[in-house]
């Protein structure tokens, strides 16, 4: 887990590294420059795209987001949730400086890949602000294109060790495969079940953490054990969506709780069934409704055993997670 302020469920979080770091910064400016070219994006939305820049043509002076092809799903808006692909490259440079697509290559369930799970209006640790913030106002199924200077784009945040200089000129293409709206307290409602036998005990008080108490002289499992909790009534959750939670994770060993949603402003979302999580996470939660409240023990094999660098990889970890979405 990488434990910092915006999700300490950064121990499931597989985040990769990228040439460029996430920005701050002011909402870009929209339009192009009548003394320069924007690129123009070829391909069909949800297959990587290809990038065209004009030969020795002169970019486009200012920041410009364009829709290069309109989704028909819901408008964005500011506080849903989106799961997006991805590219970014430099202008009069046709290899990808990083991005979803080039992780389409790694095996994962059912044919989905590795996709950014994010939330308008929260910092990411993916994409710069100002390409994040272009798909506000944009419906799902939509491809954006955002051109502009590293320096108006990343900003402060331009990675040194990438090469770039403030004023190179970057093209991002963004996908906006899914989209939801979720509130931040938003819980999962309903009678819970008793715990089966040798599973831990929940107790979910309303926009708080859940209080999981580990049986006493119980062993931990060897094997992922989960129990549906509370049965939800809403879709099935599968591989590759970006899925939307409350959850609370404590330590099988002490019961000491080393992380909540509700710790870190509420509901979260994380793409599931693509390795981007833990293993028993996505063995665990895949296939579970909308609106199920589950509960998962995880040995370390499925946690963070393979991480020895964590705090966490000799302890088998136990979740309540309330499934409240999915984008």
């Amino acid at each position: 887990m990488n434990y910092n302020t915006k999700r300490r469920i950064a121990a499931l979080f597989a985040v990769p590294v990228l040439l460029i770091t996430a920005a701050c910064g002011s909402d870009s400016e929209k339009g192009g420059s009548s003394d320069g070219a924007v690129a123009e994006v070829k391909g069909k939305f949800g297959a990587q795209p290809d990038v065209v820049v004009p030969k020795d043509a002169k970019a486009a002076g200012k920041t410009v987001i364009e829709t290069v092809t309109e989704g028909s799903g819901a408008t964005v808006k500011k506080g849903d949730f989106v799961r997006l692909d991805w590219t970014v490259e430099k202008w009069q440079d046709d290899k990808p400086l990083g991005g979803t697509w080039a992780q389409q290559q790694t095996p994962a369930a059912e044919g989905a890949h590795p996709q950014s799970v994010e939330r308008l209006g929260q910092p990411s640790q993916q994409l710069p602000e100002k390409v994040l913030n272009a798909v506000e106002g944009k419906k799902a199924g939509s491809r954006i294109l955002v051109q502009g200077t590293a320096g108006d784009l990343v900003g402060e945040n331009l990675n040194p060790q990438s090469g770039l200089k403030a004023t190179d000129t970057l093209v991002w293409v963004v996908d906006v495969a899914g989209a939801a709206t979720v509130d931040s307290k938003a819980e999962v409602k309903g009678t819970q079940a008793a715990p089966a036998a040798g599973m831990p005990e929940v107790k979910a008080p309303s926009q708080a953490a859940a209080t999981i108490t580990i049986p006493k002289g119980e062993k931990a499992p060897t094997a992922l054990k989960e129990q549906v909790l509370i049965k939800g009534t809403g879709p099935k959750v599968e591989a590759g969506q970006g899925l939307i939670a409350q959850y609370t994770g404590v330590k099988w060993e002490d019961g000491k709780k080393f992380d909540s949603s509700w710790d870190h402003g509420g509901a979260t979302a994380f793409q599931i069934g693509t390795g981007s999580v833990v293993q028993g996470w996505d063995k665990g939660l895949v296939g579970k409704n909308v609106g199920d409240r589950v509960l998962l023990v995880i040995p370390p094999a499925l946690g963070y055993g393979a991480n020895p660098s964590s705090e966490l990889a000799k302890n088998t970890l136990v979740f309540s997670v309330d499934i409240l979405g999915v984008a």
